[in-house]
């Protein structure tokens, strides 16, 4: 019954997220700071304080942010971190996806999103908890790993209203 409800609320997370404003991914990558650091040679950037990237709708907020270009333009990595760093997007028909963890890992290329430590995604009121969940932008699909000890994946549905 609970792999059921569990693949219920995937099922209504990914169907959401496949009306994602496909647009954002034709966008520029933004990014502004508070400080920035970076070795050209090394194609390695990092942002401190007040970090706020932009593409489309999709918003990253983080205190600190290292982007990783040595793969080259369109296959950059960023990682941002915070207490916690926080991820959302605008879907269309205005359904928003926010999430938020210690660590996003976002993958330009892939348009994968990884959240990691205290990890929490939130679509239409429901609400999945875990030590990591792995995020497809692309082909919608959600992954959540429990941790050591004693967490595990925690899911919250939210019944449609009449």
């Amino acid at each position: 019954m609970r792999n059921k409800l569990l693949l219920a609320l995937l099922l209504g997370l990914c169907s959401l997220a496949s009306q994602a404003n496909n647009n954002d991914f034709a966008e520029p990558v933004n990014v502004s700071s508070d400080n920035f650091d970076g070795s050209v040679k090394e194609k390695k950037l990092v942002y401190l304080g007040n970090v706020l990237v932009t593409q489309g709708s999709l918003k990253i907020k983080a205190e600190r942010l290292e982007v990783d270009s040595s793969k080259g333009q369109g296959k950059e990595v960023f990682i941002a971190s915070g207490t916690p760093a926080s991820y959302s997007q605008v879907l269309d028909g205005d359904k928003p996806i926010e999430a938020m963890a210690n660590e996003i890992r976002y993958d330009v290329a892939t348009r994968v999103l990884t959240l990691t430590g205290n990890a929490e995604i939130n679509q239409s009121g429901s609400v999945v908890k875990s030590a990591k969940i792995q995020y497809d932008l692309a082909q919608q699909k959600l992954n959540a790993e429990g941790g050591k000890d004693t967490q595990r994946v925690s899911t919250v549905f939210i019944p449609e209203k009449n």
